[in-house]
This record gives structure tokens, C-alpha cells and sequence, in this order.
């Protein structure tokens, strides 16, 4: 319990210091922002600050902070701090570094912000990855809420199909509508029932733990199962599982979205950063639940996630309020996978500068979009590990983003005589994670993603140089892009 509440202090204290660091160093001003001088009706539309916060938090705050923190919680109560510490120093960080760039930039997203940073080659690199991981999302958040809804409807295939529609079919209009007419719409409903579920959970963990009916620390039972979950070893696997909690490189592709509908930077902190804290209090509540769940019944730590979170709804709410928990997943999951949706079409109108917003145009761009997600779809449900591979992958590509924008952000930020340790600290870290992570993962190990399946002390080794090579590659390319090109006006 006690690391519960220190990590949760973390979370708070970390918005209000370093979070000011961080701003301090963007140096956010009164200048005319991209939803004025570029408004098009469709996604430069200049909305208030608290909806564009409310859009920022559902827009990033999808299954990923749930899921992950369910399956991070396995590696014991050491994540009531890793995580709140990663969210504080390096998501936050991250998501605010993204967003204010693209502010910046005219609402550019990442990979043309990329391709500007750090050349062509990474740039079409960073797309490709950018383009997958967004189509992976999308699957993912149609198929967590349909799997969950269909679970109440009677948990058969054809209900679960007939939500894949409803979803799929809400997915598109808020995709191709303006920004203001769906999701400005729709958002405070779907942030009012977010935070019942999520305070609702939070109240009941309070009082079964105080009423002695559930513990947050390593039980007996947790240790001895802990040991035989297949949860693998915690560097580098623990900062891939639980992602969107801490740091995530999808909230890159998010924070665009926001970029451009912004009225002035001085929202800047509250929305980027803040939201990203907020989320952190999210999956910090519900890896309580799961401790708290596993240390009554260790036995569930080997089953799917999906199911464990099910049951955390009925036993902390009961069967009937079980409902609003599993409703607030639901629209964590459906308010990431539409801008999932949205933020794909407009980086691909963007790199093919198609500047034709009417409706049929916008449509045609992304009804390719919609075939790759039904094949995904189909591929997740085709047996029962193509979930868990569906979302290894996601895990293993979003952490790859996240790195990815952290070096861009570290040469962005030396070309703009900015503290660029504030982007290279968590840069290096994630690099290195990405670099140990390919070189251990391997399908020989549970449910793993392909690698290259080395030894864990080597691809430690290996991960240590290949990071010190990359990040030293990517500083002597800012202070060379600063000489040749620097960028003093922005």
C-alpha cells in the first residue's frame, strides 16, 4: 500500500516540478498558434482548452495503460515506482516534447518533424513504423471493446462482429469529419464515464484493501506465482509491457491531433503533460486492482489479460456496476482507436500533400486504411494466441516510435539552443531498450515477438553499444544541423 501512495504522490509532485522544467526549457509564448493561421474546417479548428484536454487524455489514454499495467503488475510492487518515475521523466516528457514541436511546426506530425531532424532515410523509416503501429492500434481498440461488449451480450462470435461494425462504423465518421462536429462532440460524454469507472474502481480498491479483504503487497501466493508466470526478465521486457503508462511513442501520433486545434502554448503543459500524468494515475489504479486481485487468486496471473480485466470489473463493482468499470475500458479503448484512425489519414494526406478536404477525397485516402484493420482483425481472431501476438507487436513497435521521437526531439531541440538533455535522457534509456529488447525477444520465449533470441547478458552488452553509438550518432548530427541550419526562430 505504501508504494501505492508514494508512487501516486510521484505522479502529482513530478506534474508540478518537472513538468514546470519542461516548460521552462520549451518556453512556450503568445504567438498565433496553427489553428489560426492554418484553419481548415476539418483538423486546424481552434477549440477551448479544456476539450482539447479532454480529447489529449481519451485520445492516448486507450486499453494500453489497463492492459499493460495488468500485465506489468506481474513483476511485483516494484512497478508502484517504476512506473510513475518513467511517466514523470520520460512519457510526460515525451508527450509534451511532441506536441509542442508539431506546434512549432505548423501541426506537421512526427515523421515530416523527423524527416527535417534527422534526414530522409529515418524519416521514411519513422513513417512505415508511424503508418503500422497506427493500423495495429486501430485493431486493437476495435477488438478489446468489441471482445468486452460482446462478453455482456451473451460472449458469442456473431455479437462480438456486430460490435466490430458499430465501432468500425463510428471509427470512419470520426475520421473524416471535422474534429469539432465527432470527437469535440462526443469526447465529454465519453470523459464523464471515464472517470466514474475509473474513480469508481479506485474508491472500492480503497475500502476492500482498508476493510482487510484484499492486500497490495507481494503475498506468499503472489511471490510463488510471480516466479512461474511467463513474464520474462525485467529489463528490457517490463518497459515494453506496460508502454502506454509510463512512455508510449503512440501518444506522438496523437499529440498532433491537438497541435492543431490548440488556441494559444500556454495549454501546452496542462494538455500534454498533464494528461500523460493523468494517465499514469489511471494505470496506477488499475495495476493496484490486479495486485490486489492476483494476491487472492495468484492463479490468474496466467491466464489473458482481457479476462483478468473482466474480472476486476465484477469483483471490485460487482456484476451490475462491474459494467461502469468495464464501460470506462470500452471508451478508453474506442476514444484511441478513432484519432488512431484520424491521425493515420492525415499523416498520409500529408506525405502525398493532398490539400482536398471535401468528403470523397478524404474517404478514398482511407478506405485502404480500412482493409489492412479487417485483416488484422481477422488475423487477432484466427486462434487464440492472435491477440497476444497482435498486441506483442504493437507493444514492441510503440517503444521502438517512442525512441524514435526522442531522438528526433534531441536534435530538434540542440538546432533550437534548447536543454536537449531533457530529450536525450529518456532517448538513451528507450533506445537501450529497444536494442536489448530485439536482440533477447525470440518466439521460443512465451508468446514473444520475433528476435533475434540472444542470451539476456549479451543482448545487454549489445544493447549498451549500440545505444551509445546511435545516441552519439544522432548529438554530432544536431550541433552539425545547428551549425549549418540552425533554427533560432522557433
Amino acid at each position: 500500500m505504501m508504494l501505492f501512495l508514494i508512487g501516486m504522490a510521484i505522479l502529482a509532485i513530478g506534474y508540478f516540478t518537472y513538468g514546470s522544467v519542461v516548460e521552462k526549457t520549451l518556453g512556450p509564448d503568445e504567438r498565433k498558434t496553427c489553428a489560426f493561421t492554418h484553419t481548415d474546417g476539418l483538423d486546424y479548428v481552434p477549440m477551448s482548452g479544456w476539450r482539447n484536454m479532454l480529447i489529449h487524455l481519451l485520445n492516448i489514454a486507450g486499453t494500453g495503460p489497463i492492459i499493460g499495467a495488468i500485465l506489468g503488475i506481474r513483476f511485483g510492487a516494484i512497478a508502484f515506482l517504476v512506473i510513475p518515475i518513467g511517466n514523470v521523466l520520460g512519457g510526460a516528457t515525451h508527450d509534451f516534447l511532441s506536441g509542442f514541436m508539431s506546434m512549432r511546426s505548423n501541426g506537421a506530425s512526427m515523421p515530416t518533424i523527423a524527416k527535417d531532424n534527422l534526414g530522409k532515410v529515418f524519416g521514411t523509416a519513422y513513417l512505415w513504423i508511424f503508418t503500422i503501429l497506427l493500423l495495429l492500434v486501430t485493431a486493437v481498440f476495435v477488438n478489446v471493446p468489441a471482445t468486452q461488449l460482446a462478453r455482456y451480450a451473451g460472449g458469442s462470435d456473431c455479437a462480438f462482429w456486430i460490435f466490430v461494425v458499430v465501432i468500425f462504423g463510428y471509427y470512419a465518421a470520426s475520421t473524416i469529419f471535422p474534429i469539432d462536429k465527432v470527437i469535440g462532440r462526443a469526447y465529454p460524454l465519453f470523459g464523464f464515464l471515464l472517470m466514474l469507472g475509473t474513480i469508481a474502481l479506485l474508491a472500492m480498491l480503497i475500502f476492500y484493501v482498508a476493510r482487510g479483504d484484499f492486500q497490495l503487497g507481494e503475498t506468499t501466493g503472489f511471490m510463488e506465482h510471480m516466479s512461474k508466470a511467463p513474464h520474462g526478465p525485467f529489463v528490457p521486457l517490463f518497459f515494453v509491457t506496460v508502454s502506454c503508462g509510463m512512455i508510449s511513442g503512440f501518444h506522438a501520433t496523437q499529440t498532433t491531433i491537438v497541435a492543431r486545434t490548440m488556441k494559444t502554448e500556454k495549454q501546452a503543459k496542462a494538455t500534454f503533460y498533464g494528461m500523460m500524468v493523468l494517465e499514469g494515475v489511471i494505470a496506477m489504479i488499475w495495476a493496484a486492482a490486479a495486485m490486489a486481485l492476483y494476491n487472492n487468486s495468484p492463479e490468474l496471473m496466467h491466464i489473458n489479460p482481457n479476462m483478468v480485466l473482466a474480472k476486476i470489473a465484477d469483483t471490485f463493482l460487482g456484476k451490475t456496476f462491474g459494467a461502469v468499470a468495464t464501460g470506462a475500458v470500452v471508451i478508453q479503448a474506442i476514444t484511441s482507436g478513432d484519432t488512431s484512425l484520424r491521425s493515420c489519414r492525415m499523416n498520409l494526406c500529408e506525405q502525398l500533400n493532398i490539400r482536398d478536404r471535401s468528403l470523397v477525397r478524404q474517404l478514398t485516402v482511407c478506405m485502404p486504411m480500412f482493409i489492412v484493420i479487417i485483416g488484422f482483425l481477422w488475423w487477432s481472431n484466427a486462434s487464440a494466441s492472435g491477440f497476444n501476438q497482435l498486441w506483442n507487436y504493437f507493444a514492441w513497435g510503440n517503444q521502438l516510435l517512442s525512441a524514435s521521437m526522442l531522438l528526433t526531439a534531441t536534435v530538434w531541440m540542440i538546432r533550437t539552443r534548447r536543454n536537449w538533455l531533457v530529450a536525450a535522457g529518456p532517448a538513451v534509456f528507450m533506445t537501450f531498450i529497444v536494442f536489448c529488447f530485439i536482440m533477447w525477444t525470440s518466439p521460443k520465449h512465451p508468446s514473444q515477438p520475433y528476435g533475434l533470441g540472444l542470451d539476456l547478458g549479451v543482448s545487454i552488452a549489445i544493447g549498451v553499444v549500440l545505444t551509445v553509438i546511435t545516441i552519439s550518432a544522432v548529438i554530432w548530427h544536431g550541433f552539425r544541423m545547428k551549425k549549418l541550419k540552425g533554427l533560432d526562430s522557433i
